[in-house]
C-alpha cells in the first residue's frame, strides 16, 4: 500500500461520498471506487459501508484511518523536516485563519513575510476557528491567525484589536442611532455565527452580560453572508466593524466597553515548530509590535 492510498482513504472517511472525494482529489470515480477495493482486500476487512448516502467507516475501518492518518502527518512532517534541513528559506509554512480576515489581516501579513522571506511557502487553510485549534493541536497547520488567544498551550501574538458593532437593515429604528447599548437589543432577531464558533462565544457573551437571550432567525458560518441576511430585514447581527456595510446594511456602534475583538498569531507552545515557521513568526512579530 502507498502513501496516496493512505491520502485516499482519509479523504473517503472525511468526505463520505466516492464520487464527491474523487472530484476533490483530481481524479474518477471508477479509479478510486477500485483503489478502494484494492485496499480492502489487501487489509482483510471492510473499512466502509455503503449506504444511500454514501459511504461510512466500519468500526476496524476507524482503527485504519486513524492508523492512516498518522502515517500520511508522519510522512507530510518527514518531507517538510528533509525540506528545512536542506535549505531552511525553502521550507513550508501551513497556516490556518479565518473566513472574516481573508481580506483584511491575511494579505498584509503575507505581504511581510513575502518581503523578508520569498522563498518560503506559505499553504492556506481558511476554516472556522474550531477547526483550526483542531489542526493545530493535531499538527495539521504550523501557525493560525484568529480571534482571542485560545486557552490551554498556546503562545499568542496579537496583530489587530476590532470594534464589534451592530448592523441592521435600512429603515430599521436603530439606523439613525449615534450608538446602541446591547439591552436595548431584547425582542430582535439575531443572524448569528453557528454555536460552538468563537465569534459566537464572543458575541453570546457580550448578550448575556447586557441580558439579553437572542432570539437566533439565521446561522451562518460566513460574515458576509450575515450582511447580506440583514440588509434584507431578516434580522440584526454583531460583527467586526471592518466586515460591516458591504452588503447595505446599516452599521451602529455598541457603547460597551467589551464590544472588541482581537485578532493574533498562534501556535502550540508545548512544542516545536519548524524552522520556517519560526521564522514567520518573527517577521509577523517585528512587523505588528
Amino acid at each position: 500500500m502507498m502513501i496516496r492510498d493512505l491520502e485516499w482513504l482519509v479523504a473517503l472517511a472525511e468526505y463520505g461520498h466516492v464520487t464527491d472525494t474523487a472530484a476533490i482529489l483530481g481524479t474518477n470515480q471508477p479509479t478510486l471506487s477500485r483503489a478502494l477495493a484494492r485496499m480492502e482486500a489487501e487489509l482483510g476487512t471492510r473499512v466502509f459501508e455503503r449506504a444511500a448516502d454514501g459511504i461510512h467507516v466500519t468500526p476496524v475501518g476507524e482503527i485504519v484511518v486513524a492508523a492512516a492518518r498518522d502515517l500520511t502527518d508522519r510522512y507530510e512532517q518527514l518531507l517538510r523536516d528533509l525540506e528545512t534541513i536542506l535549505d531552511p528559506e525553502t521550507g513550508v509554512v501551513r497556516l490556518a485563519f479565518l473566513d472574516s480576515i481573508a481580506t483584511s489581516v491575511i494579505p498584509a501579513v503575507l505581504r511581510s513575510v513575502r518581503a523578508e522571506a520569498p522563498r518560503v511557502r506559505v499553504e492556506l487553510r481558511q476554516e472556522p476557528g474550531h477547526h483550526i485549534i483542531r489542526d493545530l493541536d493535531s499538527g495539521a497547520v504550523d501557525l493560525a491567525i484568529l480571534s482571542g488567544k485560545p486557552p490551554g498551550e498556546f503562545g499568542w501574538h496579537p496583530l489587530q484589536e476590532d470594534r464589534l458593532v451592530l448592523i441592521v437593515p435600512p429603515g430599521h429604528p436603530f439606523a439613525t442611532r449615534k450608538s446602541i447599548r446591547l439591552d436595548e437589543l431584547t425582542g430582535e432577531q439575531f443572524v448569528m455565527t453557528p454555536v460552538g464558533f468563537g465569534f459566537r462565544r464572543l458575541v453570546d457573551g457580550l448578550l448575556r452580560e447586557a441580558g439579553v437571550v437572542p432570539d437566533v432567525s439565521f446561522e451562518s458560518q460566513d460574515l458576509a453572508t450575515i450582511e447580506g441576511l440583514v440588509a434584507v430585514g431578516l434580522g440584526v447581527a454583531v460583527v467586526p466593524e471592518p466586515s460591516a456595510g458591504s452588503s447595505g446594511s446599516v452599521s451602529v456602534p455598541i457603547a460597551a466597553e467589551g464590544a472588541r475583538r482581537t485578532i493574533g498569531l498562534t501556535w502550540r507552545s508545548d512544542r516545536k515548530i519548524s524552522s520556517p515557521a519560526a521564522r514567520f513568526r518573527e517577521i509577523v512579530g517585528n512587523s505588528w509590535t
